[in-house]
């Protein structure tokens, strides 16, 4: 969408018109406003809105509308893409409409589009309650929720998207509508893993379940020499693992001077990680064998609170470090599988890279595909690709390792990717039909009668090209 020509009048009456905040240009807090988590996003928009409530929203859309300005949303988190800001254009921004409501009798949760997991935990985990969120604490519940949402539960309890149970949406002509199995139940299929390019989603209802305050959870770390032979045994392990176990494994060299002696602390390593989504003494045990793949350069295995665990990864990754990720739904993890991996894990250009596994199956496939458009649950693996380096001299090599990586391992998947780890998009609409199979078509639909002028077209949608 063309950006128009507008004159202050009608920015000073948006202003008026809105209770947050809307920041330009020649405001002192511009730079640190248009700022986001991943730094090799530097984008220059014309207006940013800092909404305080749904009412913010829909005159922010409808001034966008009005005024032929691009749109970006941006949420409460991390948005490794960079489709949460825009070149001359206007951001809605919700990283102030964070609040979050409990209701432990019901066991349901109500969620303002900018809050984060860690807002989340922070209102459930008094209850004993939690809803399937990511790993990171920082990482925002719009984004990670409307791409289908992956994290520490998954096995167990499902994906984010799974355990809504309604959601509020603005669209892009400025409605304000609830989508939910009962209630605009088209929407409300699309919302749940297609993307977020059918409207600005300011609140989501989830379904919580028991878990914590303390769990059971693996955090152990061995030699990099070893990695085909322990992501063997991984395999071997998660083939028979209960639904209450959900694991993750790294490769990569992760130089943390404070967790590894000086002797391996750049040295190339594989970690395990995980938690026990039931009673801890049960959750030790069956946590076990990962710990006795064979000598351990590190463990920090142990029963520790549900939210501290959700925090453990936090710091690695820090505000303006530069990210670019990439996944694959793989079809299995064969022996050429695990070899490439550990190939690639040895050529990484940066240190801070992992080549990660994580496990799926469980709750995530008793979920029939045509349930929502989430497009993943035939996939027993996901590949994650995460480079993650801090000077932009070295952005080449990385992203070109990226994508190397990525088109090598493609031998081992039906080339389905997960949409929170996207790259920059690249492959648009030829890789989303890819991904979506069946069920792009029914999004295409949705984006039409919902959108179709497509004023949301930063998105992760059927219609992202860039």
């Amino acid at each position: 969408m063309a950006q128009s020509i507008i004159n202050e009048e009608r920015i000073e009456q948006f202003q008026t018109d809105v209770h947050g905040d809307v920041i330009s240009p020649a405001d002192d807090e511009y730079d640190d406003v248009r700022a986001v988590w991943n730094g090799m996003i530097d984008k220059y928009p014309s207006l940013i809105a800092r909404c305080r409530g749904t009412a913010d929203v829909v005159r922010a859309v409808e001034f966008a509308r009005e005024n032929g300005f691009r749109v970006a949303v941006r949420g409460g988190g991390h948005n490794v893409a960079g489709t949460a800001v825009c070149d001359d254009g206007l951001v809605i921004d919700l990283s102030e409409m964070r609040a979050v409501w409990v209701d432990p009798e019901e066991r349901t949760a109500w969620v303002q589009g900018g809050a984060t997991w860690a807002d989340v935990d922070h209102e459930t985990q008094p209850f004993g309650l939690a809803t399937p969120g990511g790993v990171v604490s920082k990482t925002g519940v719009a984004g990670l929720t409307l791409g289908g949402g992956i994290g520490h539960l998954r096995c167990k309890y499902g994906l984010s998207c799974d355990n809504l149970r309604s959601v509020d949406v603005v669209t892009a002509d400025g409605r304000y509508l609830t989508a939910s199995a009962d209630e605009n139940e088209e929407l409300f299929w699309g919302v749940r893993g297609g993307g977020g390019g059918l409207g600005v989603v300011t609140g989501f209802e989830f379904e919580l379940h028991p878990v914590g305050p303390d769990v059971a959870t693996c955090f152990v770390l061995y030699s990099g020499e070893r990695t085909a032979e322990y992501l063997r045994a991984y395999r071997e392990y998660v083939s028979d693992a209960p639904d209450e176990v959900t694991t993750l494994s790294s490769t990569g060299v992760m130089p943390d001077e404070e967790l590894f002696p000086d002797d391996v602390v750049d040295e190339r390593k594989v970690g395990f990680l995980g938690c026990y989504a039931g009673p801890p003494e049960e959750g030790e045990a069956a946590l076990a064998p990962l710990r006795e793949f064979g000598e351990p350069i590190a463990d920090f295995s142990g029963t520790m609170p549900y939210a501290e665990f959700q925090r453990i990864l936090d710091e690695d990754y820090p505000d303006g470090m530069r990210y670019y990720w990439k996944s694959l739904y793989l079809d299995g993890l064969t022996e050429s599988a695990i070899d490439r991996i550990r190939y690639w894990a040895e050529t990484a250009p940066s240190p801070l890279t992992t080549v990660d596994v994580w496990e799926l199956g469980g709750a995530i496939t008793n979920v029939d595909p045509g349930e929502s458009a989430f497009a993943g649950r035939h996939a027993p693996f996901l590949l994650g690709i995460e480079a993650n380096w801090e000077a932009p001299v070295n952005d080449g090599a990385n992203v070109e390792w990226v994508r190397d990586c990525i088109a090598d391992m493609r031998q081992f998947s039906d080339g389905s990717f997960y949409l929170n780890f996207p790259g920059f998009f690249e492959g648009g609409e030829t890789a989303l039909e890819t991904t979506f199979g069946p069920a792009y078509e029914r999004l295409v639909a949705l984006k039409h009668e919902y959108d179709p002028e497509n004023l949301f077209d930063l998105n992760r949608d059927v219609t992202s090209t860039d």
